[in-house]
């Protein structure tokens, strides 16, 4: 089957990739392709016909290698998926069209028609999971370079580091905290550590159960943690979950904090 497809969209292969492009030349009037540079456009969709097409041809796989390439750069230039559901099923179209102006007998050309869907589908598949696999290991990279930076320690004064916590903490981002916590304290050699809260929206059990293990985990290596950025209905909802937070120090605001710091580390602050 495979090989008889190959050798009929080899052999029409130049008429093919021109009835392609008229069929493209159609739809460039739509919206969602207009944005696209009229020589970009025609270079994107004549090098992925060519690609297509030449999974047809022997050692399938190093032109499956060169087509993801294709995909990968085009996502990487802000391409979509839309378009090359479009290029497959205008290829598609095509591809009938030829058939049936062909002269096969009917049950020749209906089974042509079946293999030619399956080989078509075929690509379209890898197309579409190249694609899905390069955007989800995209998304990924971006999800754990926010995570990075949603959890910074920044040395204030000496012996002083402040780590500002905003948005929502769950069980990934609590693990992250506890890293840059531990391994900050260390670098820059603290003695004190504000976890300011202020721009967490919700202190739960889970989020206090987190805050608490980083603070213990502070005290034993020689640091303490002070609990800062504490509003009325942050404090409200601590004492109604039962949630003890004695251990160490809170204060309700970032400023106030500071001057504590200063003062546990043996400075305080003097008016000019």
């Amino acid at each position: 089957m495979q090989s008889f497809i190959a050798s009929y969209l080899l052999k029409n292969r130049a008429k093919l990739i021109e009835e392609w492009r008229k069929e493209w030349a159609k739809l460039r009037s739509e919206s969602d392709l207009l944005t696209q540079p009229d020589d970009a456009f025609e270079h994107t969709n004549r090098k992925l016909m060519e690609l297509v097409l030449s999974t047809a041809e022997g050692h399938k796989d190093s032109y499956y290698a060169e087509l993801k390439e294709h995909v990968d750069r085009f996502i990487q230039n802000g391409g979509s998926l839309i378009l090359f559901s479009k290029s497959m099923h205008l290829f598609r179209k095509v591809c009938q069209r030829f058939v049936l102006a062909s002269d096969l007998k009917e049950s020749q050309a209906v089974e042509m028609l079946a293999e030619l869907n399956e080989w078509i589908d075929e690509r379209t598949d890898r197309i579409v999971n190249d694609y899905a696999g390069n955007w989800e290991y995209t998304i990924e990279m971006q999800k754990l370079s926010l995570l990075e930076l949603s959890a910074p320690l920044i040395p204030v004064f000496e012996e002083i580091t402040v780590m500002p916590l905003i948005g929502t903490i769950d069980t990934a981002r609590a693990k992250l905290i506890m890293e840059n916590l531990l391994e900050g304290v260390i670098e820059h050699r603290s003695k004190v550590v504000l976890i300011d809260i202020t721009g967490v929206p919700v202190v739960d059990t889970m989020v206090a159960q987190h805050i608490i293990e980083a603070s213990e985990a502070v005290r034993l290596i020689g640091a303490k943690a002070v609990l800062v950025g504490i509003r009325p209905e942050i404090a409200q909802t601590i004492v109604n979950l039962g949630i003890d937070l004695a251990r160490f120090p809170t204060q309700s605001t970032l400023r106030k904090g500071v001057v504590l710091a200063l003062e546990m580390t043996g400075k305080k602050v003097v008016d000019l």
